[in-house]
């Protein structure tokens, strides 16, 4: 994808802050800084979203992720952490390539997130669990089988 972004800075062709890098990832400075050592962790081979992702490319995500966090943590002592990955444009994403954005957080720092609530009855959650187990034993089917630890 020549036009991605995130493809073209992961290929070297636009400069970008990298803060770390591994066979699947690669960790840079938002150039949109929301707050100090706002880092987008993005994979390196082009997957626009969550739902295309193989289990390898998700783990070395939040690998990396959690890394950047605990280094965030560290080097900036923010009073807390966001993490957000975003998919397509009604769930907010801005560039369709698979990314998680690591941002420390301050009280006040005017980062804001409407959570509407619904509380719908246990019988209709219990209708979208049936739904979403459904779904996922078809998603499954194809998987090799997963070991309980």
């Amino acid at each position: 994808m020549d036009e991605c972004i995130f493809c073209r800075i992961v290929k070297g062709e636009v400069p970008a802050n990298v803060v770390y890098e591994d066979e699947l990832t690669l960790a840079f400075m938002d150039i949109g800084q929301v707050n100090p050592g706002h880092t987008i962790v993005a994979l390196k081979s082009h997957v626009a979203h969550i739902y295309n992702i193989d289990d390898a490319q998700a783990a070395a995500a939040f690998i990396t992720a959690t890394r950047i966090a605990q280094a965030l943590k560290k080097a900036m002592q923010p009073a807390g952490m966001t993490l957000l990955q975003a998919n397509e444009a009604a769930g907010w994403q801005t560039v369709s390539h698979f990314h998680i954005h690591v941002l420390p957080r301050h009280a006040d720092d005017g980062v804001g997130l409407t959570w509407p609530a619904k509380h719908p009855p246990r019988e209709k959650l219990e209708r979208y669990a049936a739904r979403i187990r459904a779904a996922i034993a078809e998603t499954s089917a194809g998987r090799p089988s997963e070991q309980a630890t």
